[in-house]
């Protein structure tokens, strides 16, 4: 199962595809709200180059990243069913999406029934990610949620024991919005890998240099 503290990656669907060039296209720039929590909707948003992040937020504005979805991938299903938005979802770097409406969306179920099943799959598999987030968050402490992210975010096509880079470069703020922890937290577990030898950093990207340890 995939870790539900990485970046999601739904494989794309031809049905998405021509369900795209349906829609309404917008452009939002970096760091535009594109849903709000709470908010009455009746739109998904196909994301047609860019990246979008899903996010829940409390008063005191600390965040925990729920998903990261780039092309060929969909946020806004969970209110069709006419309720309210579920979290937040905001464009992580210029974005161009295709906002395809409820009846739109009707119309396309309608004339393709296949894609009925398509979005339950998809539904099932945000269940069972958000079950095995909550599980994580409540039963693995913060170092051992950090080894999982970091392993996951590796070259999985390098050995292990080998310098491995990680695919994708991230802020400490946002490692610390996927393992719900504070920047603080994880500014000084990357710190300690680092002096322990485990990791190096060149360029802002994190390079792995020998398996890490399940505790510290």
């Amino acid at each position: 199962m995939p870790d539900p503290l990485l970046p999601t990656s739904d494989s794309s669907s031809p049905h998405v595809a021509a369900l795209g060039r349906l829609g309404i296209q917008r452009r939002y720039r970096r760091g535009a709200l594109l849903i709000q929590e709470g908010d009455t909707g009746d739109s998904i948003y196909i994301v047609l180059q860019g990246r979008l992040r899903a996010f829940l937020s409390d008063e005191s504005g600390k965040e925990l990243t729920l998903g990261i979805y780039g092309e060929q991938e969909y946020v806004g299903e969970m209110s069709l069913d006419g309720g309210p938005r579920s979290a937040h979802v905001e464009a992580v770097e210029s974005s161009l999406c295709s906002v395809v409406s409820r009846d739109v969306l009707r119309s396309y179920i309608a004339e393709h029934p296949d894609f009925a099943f398509e979005i339950m799959g998809r539904l099932i598999r945000r269940a069972r990610l958000a079950t095995e987030s909550a599980r994580s968050v409540a039963l693995i402490d913060v170092y051992g949620r950090l080894v999982r992210l970091l392993n996951g975010l590796a070259d999985p096509d390098v050995d292990p024991h080998s310098r491995r880079r990680l695919r994708e470069r991230m802020t400490h703020q946002q490692m610390s919005q996927h393992l719900a922890c504070s920047r603080e937290m994880v500014s000084r577990l990357l710190k300690d890998l680092e002096t322990g030898g485990f990791i190096e950093v060149i360029d802002r990207w994190i390079w792995l240099l020998k398996p890490l340890p399940p505790r510290w």
